[in-house]
């Protein structure tokens, strides 16, 4: 068996969230178990497929993930965060929801939680790292 060439250039995923806040409070979704990174939690998104906008992909996967429709908004943040076989390109934007009422598809669980809230909630490095730079501008 062959090893990986160390010298060949990572794969790059492109990846979009939604920020969702209603009344103070963020949507934050949890990976499930058998996923990568599992039982991390996450702000909602995913994986831009080819041909695919970000808007477009981030409405599908609220649709997919959550069975609700969002209106995308502007950019908040971008970090790019390198995993042991990839890195991830993460793309935050802010979203309006259409409904409150969310339905858990392809995640284990959701919650609404506060930004004092976040460090409360285990997350994937990437948004992690996304969250940082979103709150830290708001540090005094």
């Amino acid at each position: 068996m062959s090893q990986p060439d160390k010298n060949a250039p990572r794969r790059t995923i492109r990846v979009v969230a939604a920020v969702v806040e209603r009344d103070g409070r963020y949507l934050i979704t949890q990976r499930r178990p058998n996923a990568v990174l599992p039982l991390l939690w996450e702000f909602p998104g995913g994986k831009v497929e080819h041909g695919e906008s970000d808007a477009e992909a981030l409405r599908r996967e609220m649709q997919e993930r959550l069975c609700i429709d969002v209106s995308v908004g502007d950019l908040i943040s971008y970090v790019t965060h390198p995993y042991e076989h990839y890195t991830v390109d993460l793309f935050l934007y802010e979203c309006r929801a259409s409904a409150t009422d969310l339905l858990c598809k392809n995640v284990h669980a959701f919650r609404w939680v506060t930004s004092i809230e976040f460090d409360q909630y285990p997350f994937t490095p990437a948004d992690e790292a996304s969250m940082t730079k979103l709150l830290g501008v708001n540090d005094s």
